[in-house]
């Protein structure tokens, strides 16, 4: 009696064992609760990317947290991914795991995301995967991901020079460091810009600053700003614009630029709360989320400090509203009332958190195969000049001879 109970106690031990294993390695890709859907959202932290983050906060309480019977998903990669891209990646293709997950954004696009987009696509065809600003090699992204969403760093190129001769400016110095200037996209950028000075009348020059991600990290980065801000100021004029690539460099650059009578057009991501809180003191607790007060309350704080006329942004963050129109975009793709791979829904999803504001986009145009890629939009919103409102250059005709620098 004994004998026979212990065998088929194994026999419903091996039936068992065989489907779980059926349910892991044999099971079909994705599962899960039908109609449930599970959106990840990946950013960096505060200290790299405060406006991608604030932005997740926004869609979970939005549409819940995924962890609490809600639909979003946030972790965070490393402030030193460049070193810890083992770690991103997991971060990334951890969100794989989970089986009603359908849509996965990553913004912005650090090194490692096109790997992580790779595993995720072998283990989960069925999940829709997003990346906003990419750091990585254009055809690498393009390959991995369903859709990229990048500033139009190449229109952009031509648009910041004409709002810095718009403000008045007769230099234009661009701050950047060898790291940034591998990625394609910012280099075809600075060289358009230089080729833009040439066009319009002003003069164009290179400074070089520690990167964020190498040993001085960003203390030391940002306090070579505060340190070498002066002389770049009695070197090249006060009526120069600075742009700096990098986010970490923006508010210690900001502040100087007030102190010193400088200009600046728009930060590398441009948001009102990119930099100009914490160069101009102030706190916008009351404000968050709503970009309109804070438009207006960073808006009254620069022209306090002397910066009216010579200082812009975008009214909207591109970092905020990447991250909320992905989700919305990828949402309602997985839902099907978006079209994958629709421009217009693309620009729609935009267009539903910045109202008020003007976009321009189109797809991304590869200068070496004279082809669009139609699954990478780049975008641009209206730049807005504090003390003097919106400038009017997304009705601009950017030349063609720029297309191909």
């Amino acid at each position: 009696m004994f004998k026979r109970v212990l065998l088929v106690a194994l026999s419903l031990m091996m039936v068992l064992s065989l489907a779980a294993c059926n349910q892991g390695s044999d099971a079909p890709a994705g599962g899960g609760d039908e109609g449930k859907i599970h959106i990840g959202i990946v950013t960096g932290t505060v200290s790299q990317g405060e406006d991608e983050l604030r932005g997740a906060e926004a869609m979970i309480a939005k549409y819940g947290d995924a962890d609490e019977g809600g639909m979003i998903k946030h972790v965070t990669y490393p402030d030193n991914f460049m070193q810890e891209q083992e770690t991103t990646i997991a971060q990334i293709v951890g969100l794989s795991d989970d089986p009603n997950m359908k849509v996965i954004v990553v913004n912005q696009a650090v090194p490692g995301t096109s790997a992580a987009f790779k595993q995720i696509r072998e283990r989960r065809p069925d999940i829709i995967l997003l990346a906003n600003s990419s750091q990585e090699d254009v055809a690498m992204i393009e390959a991995a991901a369903d859709l990229v969403i990048d500033p139009d760093n190449i229109n952009r190129g031509y648009l910041m020079i004409l709002a810095a001769k718009k403000m008045g400016a007769e230099t234009f110095v661009h701050v950047s460091f060898p790291r940034h200037m591998s990625i394609e996209l910012l280099s075809e950028r600075r060289n358009i810009m230089e080729e833009a000075c040439n066009d319009l009348g002003l003069r164009y020059a290179d400074e070089t600053a520690p990167d964020p991600m190498s040993d001085v990290g960003i203390p030391g980065a940002q306090q070579f700003i505060l340190e070498q801000m002066p002389a770049w100021v009695e070197k090249y004029g006060e009526n120069t614009v600075f742009f700096p690539t990098n986010d970490a460099h923006t508010e210690p650059l900001l502040k100087m630029a007030a102190e010193l009578g400088a200009m600046f057009v728009e930060p590398d991501l441009p948001s009102p709360i990119m930099g100009y809180p914490g160069a101009f003191g102030i706190d916008l607790k009351e404000e968050a989320g709503d970009w309109p007060a804070i438009l207006k309350k960073v808006e009254a704080a620069v022209i306090e400090a002397g910066g009216g006329g010579r200082m812009g942004t975008w009214a909207y963050s591109f970092g905020y509203t990447g991250t909320q129109a992905l989700v919305e975009y990828g949402k309602q793709v997985a839902e099907g009332t978006m079209e994958a791979g629709n421009l217009d829904d693309v620009l729609e999803a935009f267009a539903m958190y910045t109202p008020g504001a003007e976009w321009n986009g189109s797809w991304f145009y590869n200068k070496v195969t004279g082809e669009e890629a139609k699954n990478h939009v780049m975008i641009y919103q209206d730049t807005y000049v504090f003390g003097e409102g919106y400038i009017g250059n997304t009705d601009e005709v950017v030349p063609d001879k720029y297309k191909d620098l």
